[in-house]
């Protein structure tokens, strides 16, 4: 499915797994690069501010040949500006293959930028090919959007990508119940807590019966993105004032009303937090913790949206305050702890199985070692006599 050759992307991960032994001490410098001069790969850019740079240095190359093909194509043909809209979704399709097949590029940066104004001028086309009233067809947008962009990155594996797909189709599964049910409105929050709990514990199955590297990144996005998906849609505040704007009376209220299952939904903004805390400090999850601590930050927010029971400078202070001690007290009680909740630092950010296997593997076949330094002896020899061995004839 993937557009990569098979070998030269395993090396990726290989490269990058053996980069994390040699961060975390486990390997030498030495042994990384002799390893990473023998591993045939993609041309990947990890730096993020070069990738960045080629990033929009490809888009203003496809923006140019996009302008270049206008200047020829559009002035000969009167309503033809849907048919070269197209074209430049193909275009941007197609160099993106031809990077990925011919020039080895996997997340170079120049690639992203074809793909992703690829898809953009599909959206666009879809929209206006399907405009009802000179109003565009959301709903086909976000359909297509959502089918693309999980092709996509099934066969790029671009995490860009993934977040795409992942929009667009929890933005269909909403606009299908909020259009085209009559108590769409009501329901939209419980239909979206069942739909992004569902798609968090598939990705978290997935994850764990993942078999390799490739799809692991965009399952943990997923995954993530399911956590965040389903506090927002039980949060008062985002419930209240979503229902405020969709609703008749937007325009000629400026304050919104009081919702059903008020209480529910306000016990929700608060326990979910401390739920996601909880489990990710049981299970060492990571993302959920800081998706945690965002989310009660949130809460707080909510909470003096509609209630001001102290002035903000005050509000804050006290908050500050309870953080620091609640931190400090948190680092003194788990710094000497070995095992379990720990402050002491983890020497993998992003532990992964198949590709340690890859690097083990790789090691034993190219007979990579680690380098052991001789100690000198403290008996110096030579320099003797006949009687003791030496060369120069002397006693």
């Amino acid at each position: 499915m993937t557009a990569y050759d098979k070998t030269l992307l395993d090396n990726v991960y290989t490269d990058e797994e053996a980069n994390r032994l040699k961060e975390s001490g486990f390997i030498s410098p030495e042994q990384y690069k002799g390893l990473s001069s023998q591993l045939p790969r993609l041309k990947s850019q990890n730096n993020l501010f070069i990738r960045i740079g080629f990033f929009i240095l490809g888009c203003m190359l496809y923006s140019s040949i996009c302008g270049f093909i206008s200047l020829i194509g559009i002035g000969g043909m009167d309503n033809g500006y849907l048919f070269f809209i197209y074209l430049f979704a193909i275009i941007g399709f197609g160099f993106k293959e031809y990077m990925s097949r011919e020039m080895k590029y996997f997340g170079f940066g120049l690639d992203d930028a074809f793909i992703l104004g690829g898809i953009l001028s599909l959206l666009i086309a879809v929209g206006l090919t399907f405009e009802q009233n000179y109003d565009p067809n959301y709903l086909a947008v976000i359909i297509v959007m959502a089918a693309v962009s999980s092709i996509a990155y099934l066969r790029y594996l671009n995490l860009s990508l993934a977040l795409l797909a992942c929009i667009g189709i929890t933005g269909t599964v909403a606009y299908l119940i909020f259009d085209y049910l009559i108590i769409g409105k009501t329901i939209l929050p419980f239909v979206m807590l069942l739909f992004s709990g569902a798609g968090y514990f598939i990705s978290k199955k997935k994850i764990q019966n993942l078999t390799s590297p490739y799809y692991y990144n965009g399952l943990k996005l997923a995954k993530g993105f399911c956590l965040i998906v389903f506090y927002l849609a039980g949060n008062y505040y985002v419930v209240r004032e979503l229902n405020f704007n969709l609703s008749e009376d937007y325009f000629y209220s400026g304050v919104s009303p009081e919702i059903p299952f008020a209480l529910f939904f306000w016990v929700f903004t608060f326990i979910i937090p401390v739920v996601y805390l909880v489990f990710s400090l049981k299970n060492k999850d990571r993302i959920m913790l800081w998706i945690g601590f965002l989310a009660l930050c949130f809460s707080f927010f909510t909470f003096r949206m509609y209630h001001h029971v102290l002035p903000p400078e005050v509000a804050l202070t006290i908050g500050g305050l309870v953080l620091f001690a609640f931190t400090y007290f948190a680092i003194k009680k788990t710094k000497h702890n070995e095992t379990g909740i720990t402050f002491k630092a983890d020497r993998f950010t992003d532990p992964n199985a198949f590709a340690n296997l890859q690097v083990l593997v790789t090691a034993s076949q190219f007979g990579i070692k680690p380098e052991v330094k001789v100690e000198e002896s403290p008996m110096e020899f030579g320099g003797g006599g006949f009687s003791g061995g030496g060369s120069n004839g002397e006693f």
